[in-house]
């Protein structure tokens, strides 16, 4: 009963008012608010400091500074094996697989159109059917820095408007078509094992999502918005494999897609099996 309550309320709230708000909080400068919020976080989720660049929770300007912290140097080490695909943040495996006839697994029973996911653009989902997906959950204790799980060129960002769902499991398992109804920005990259997407899917309270290119995406207007990067009078954004990407001011999920036979999974990974950025999520087929 108090599931059913749980996933009724998703349908009711007023996701972006709540989640403007949440903003509105996290960014405060106030000295005691902001050092006593932070601190009852920390608490509540029992945040690891000891990784953090910097450790002192009363030093951050406000709640997203400290939620958004850098960590120390050699905090997530990557994984140097020839042709490893990395995990793009820390988490837990919510779903990894193939992509089956233009459908990923949400969870049980659930799934959702990669269509859908991308925008609704044909063109740019096309590559990616029939190929492999990794969807990673960062809760709110985790580093919520975004990586690169290989090194690649920008080709497209995509603004796609939509829902602010809770996205935990309780969530995945009872609401259908879940992250192709949230809110996302979907970055399409050119790499050594042709295109990925890496795709930050918002989430209720999450106030906004930042790429290290673009700054704050998530725009006033909530419209479909998509930006080339490939035209002639744009410089060509490269970034190396583990170069941060992009950051969740508060916590959501990560999805990353391949193509058909270029990529495998690790065997040992399962389904909300915990990962670390710089983890090796699998190999490219052809090193």
């Amino acid at each position: 009963m108090k599931q059913r309550l749980f996933i009724f309320s998703q349908y009711l709230l007023p996701h972006h008012l709540l989640s403007r708000l949440a903003g509105c909080i996290a960014e405060c400068r106030v000295r005691w608010f902001k050092n006593a919020f932070t601190a009852w976080f920390a608490r509540r989720y029992q945040v690891d400091m000891s990784q953090a660049l910097v450790e002192d929770l009363t030093a951050y300007n406000h709640f997203n500074d400290f939620f958004t912290r850098a960590l120390k140097p050699g905090a997530r080490p990557l994984d140097l094996t020839p042709g490893a695909i990395l995990s793009p943040a820390d988490g837990a495996i919510s779903q990894l697989g193939p992509i089956d006839h233009g459908r990923i697994f949400q969870a049980k029973g659930h799934s959702f159109s990669v269509l859908e996911l991308l925008g609704g653009d044909a063109n740019l989902s096309a590559p990616f059917m029939g190929g492999d997906f990794a969807t990673v959950y960062l809760s709110p204790k985790d580093y919520h820095r975004v990586h690169m799980p290989l090194a690649g060129t920008l080709r497209e960002m995509v603004y796609v408007p939509g829902r602010i769902f809770s996205v935990n499991q309780t969530t995945a398992e009872n609401v259908p078509e879940l992250f192709a109804r949230n809110e996302r920005v979907v970055c399409v990259f050119d790499t050594d094992c042709g295109p990925m997407a890496v795709v930050l899917v918002g989430a209720m309270i999450v106030a906004s999502i930042e790429t290290v290119w673009a700054g704050l995406v998530t725009p006033p207007k909530r419209e479909l918005k998509t930006v080339r990067y490939d035209e002639a009078a744009r410089a060509p954004i490269y970034l190396e494999k583990g170069a941060e990407l992009g950051r969740f001011k508060l916590g959501s999920t990560a999805i990353v897609l391949f193509g058909p036979n270029q990529v495998k999974w690790t065997e040992q990974l399962g389904a909300l099996g915990p990962v670390q950025m710089g983890q090796a999520l699998g190999q490219a087929a052809r090193v």
